[in-house]
């Protein structure tokens, strides 16, 4: 069974060759600013990302990919929010290998299968078939650790604290770093945007849950508060990388979504 490409030539370029040349801008750009290149040599467990289209949010994601490269990861697991599914709990997929234009990323099914004897992880076939919060992130993965194998979970109704117990075993493994899909305000104003979306940022810099609750609108917010759950109990050290909204690429400030990339660290 393969997961294929569903949002190929929408979200991100249809051809291989043009998701590398956005790459290469995208590093380009990055190492254009010097500042922060001690950060990039550091190896984080685990990364907060967007999965807006590339254009919006590419480079925001690709500062956290540049850095998760060091890890050398065997395993990635990818999690992210269901958009077009309700669905209750946790959904994977056992999958043989997940497609991106590039070539083939192999799928973990029996890891997937030591995490189903342990956790209540259920299979909702549709929630796969076009979730971009999720896929979004195979071609960067196959970018930057095309020899790790991947997990996709899709999570719909569930509480952050059995996303927490799973990102705890998970991360129990050093063969293994964890990637949380997540966008922030949708379809405010630009300043409207940057009000609510600093309370999502001051949440993860503090690994704060309670914070969070106070006005955060990520769409990934329990894959979020998941993960600083986990952070602030494993006393993460946790870095910002990189805050943006569409307005950045599109110019139009009525209407804006908002994009953070983040890193974790031992």
């Amino acid at each position: 069974m393969i997961r294929q490409c569903a949002v190929r030539g929408t979200f991100y370029p249809q051809e291989c060759n043009e998701i590398e040349s956005m790459i290469a801008a995208f590093n380009a750009a990055l190492d254009h600013h010097r500042e922060g290149s001690a950060m990039l040599n550091r190896i984080p467990r685990a990364v907060i990302v967007p999965h807006a289209g590339y254009v919006y949010s590419g480079f925001t994601a690709n500062i956290a990919y540049r850095l998760l490269q060091n890890s050398r990861a065997k395993r990635v697991v990818v999690i992210g929010p269901s958009h077009y599914v309700g669905i209750e709990g946790i959904s994977a997929i056992a999958a043989d290998a997940f497609e991106t234009p590039c070539g083939m990323l192999a799928y973990d099914r029996d890891y997937l299968q030591q995490l189903r004897e342990k956790f209540a992880i259920g299979y909702v076939p549709q929630a796969h078939e076009k979730e971009h919060s999720t896929e979004t992130q195979m071609p960067f993965i196959y970018h930057y650790l095309p020899q790790s194998r991947v997990i996709e979970f899709i999570y719909g109704h569930e509480g952050y604290a059995s996303l927490a117990a799973l990102f705890h075993e998970i991360l129990g493994n050093r063969d293994n770093v964890v990637v949380v899909s997540t966008d922030l305000s949708h379809f405010y104003t630009q300043n409207e945007a940057l009000r609510l979306d600093n309370i999502c940022l001051n949440a993860i810099e503090n690994r704060d849950n309670t914070l969070i609750e106070q006005g955060c609108e990520a769409c990934g917010i329990i894959g979020v508060k998941a993960m600083l759950e986990v952070a602030k109990e494993r006393d993460y050290y946790v870095k910002l990388l990189d805050y943006r909204t569409s307005a950045d690429a599109g110019g139009d400030t009525s209407r804006v979504v908002g994009y953070v990339s983040a890193a974790f660290f031992e």
